[in-house]
């Protein structure tokens, strides 16, 4: 349950900074260079990796496609990435999710965890340092009116009271892990190669759309034709397929294709909450220059609640060590003090300090319930 730090020796990099060395200094460079590229933006063509290759090639990478498919599969195989494929956004495919925050008590903490897990709806669960709230964990539904229900159970078994801090507004969810070497900047984006429909933007999903989300929410084949082989899988078209995850990506029902690193193995250990109590007045401006920094990865306004918990402004950073990690909260710090005078009370910080439960969002139930025929 407690996240690896990996090896602890530090290196110097090209800007000067330190950081800490872990399992990713035996990337080859170009490992370095597909993981930095194709966290952007992967073809939505039937065979992918070739168009992928050449867009390497055309940065200086000298490989041919079924070198990226090798070392792909074989960074999948090491736990280098979480998967390879496509990034749903969950919200636009139905349901909702929260984030809610409670009090564990010492002497009860291993025993609400288990209780606050034992619920199917929690998706993510982690001990956050707080004085108060060390609980935090995201609860998903296929019905929005589930919440409440689960909260109340959550309460009732635990003896604990929960807050739940629902997302009033999204500034930015682009979780980018880079790494020394080529493509630093993780500029490459492929994702407009490939066809180019017209949105359709309902809201709800056909039965063939549902089975397509089902069938690639843990990943897509790492194969020459992966898109012809989930289309075999639900019996479908290869190319509705194809055209179907390009209309999703312009829809914003897939954030993006590509890989998906497993930032603990990258060395990103540093998992920071950074919380501000930012006045309402400033959300709007504020939120847009946070979520211009490169590394926050999460950026959302929430609710505060009433002599418990007085922040409203939501940053995550990560980083790959303590050092790094303050650097990027002064960063934002830096920001907020454009806006408004900061004091020691306006802001804090939540690391994790354990992962209590991650099994991801089950789009299944959510994509089932806003189906129709």
């Amino acid at each position: 349950m407690t996240k690896t730090q990996g090896n602890n020796s530090t290196s110097t990099t090209e800007n000067g900074e330190t950081s800490n060395e872990t399992d990713s200094d035996t990337l080859s460079t170009v490992d370095r260079a597909v993981i930095n590229a194709f966290q952007g933006g992967f073809p939505v063509v039937n065979r992918p990796f070739e168009s992928a290759a050449t867009a390497l090639e055309d940065r200086g990478v000298d490989i041919t496609p079924d070198e990226l498919l090798n070392r792909i599969r074989t960074l999948n195989h090491n736990d280098v990435l979480s998967r390879f494929g496509a990034l749903v956004n969950a919200e636009e495919i139905g349901g909702t999710a929260t984030l809610v925050a409670m009090h564990a008590p010492k002497n009860r903490f291993d025993s609400v965890a288990e209780a606050v897990n034992d619920h199917r709806e929690v998706a993510h669960n982690y001990e956050r340092e707080h004085p108060h709230l060390n609980m935090w964990f995201v609860v998903s539904v296929a019905d929005a009116d589930r919440v409440e229900t689960v909260l109340n159970e959550i309460e009732q078994e635990t003896g604990q009271e929960t807050y739940n801090m629902p997302k009033q507004q999204e500034f930015r969810v682009e979780a980018k892990f880079l790494l020394d070497g080529p493509i630093a900047d993780g500029d490459i984006d492929c994702s407009d190669i490939g066809p180019t429909p017209e949105p359709i933007n309902r809201q709800t999903l056909t039965p063939p759309e549902r089975d397509l989300i089902v069938e690639i929410q843990g990943g897509l084949p790492i194969s020459e034709t992966p898109y012809h082989d989930v289309a075999d899988a639900i019996e479908a078209d290869p190319s509705w397929v194809i055209e179907t995850i390009a209309r999703f990506n312009l829809e914003g029902k897939i954030r993006r294709v590509g890989v998906v690193p497993n930032h603990y193995s990258l060395g990103y250990t540093e998992n920071g909450m950074t919380v501000w109590d930012v006045p309402d007045a400033q959300v709007e401006t504020i939120g847009p220059a946070v979520a211009s920094l490169p590394f926050v990865t999460h950026c959302y306004h929430r609710p505060r609640h009433e002599d418990v918990w007085s922040y409203n402004f939501f940053a995550m950073t990560h980083g790959r060590s303590v050092e790094e990690s303050e650097r990027r909260i002064q960063m934002i710090h830096e920001i907020m003090n454009e806006h408004w005078d900061v004091t020691d009370d306006d802001w804090d910080s939540l690391f994790s300090t354990q992962i209590l439960k991650k099994t991801g969002i089950r789009l299944d139930e959510r994509a089932t319930a806003n189906t129709v025929s």
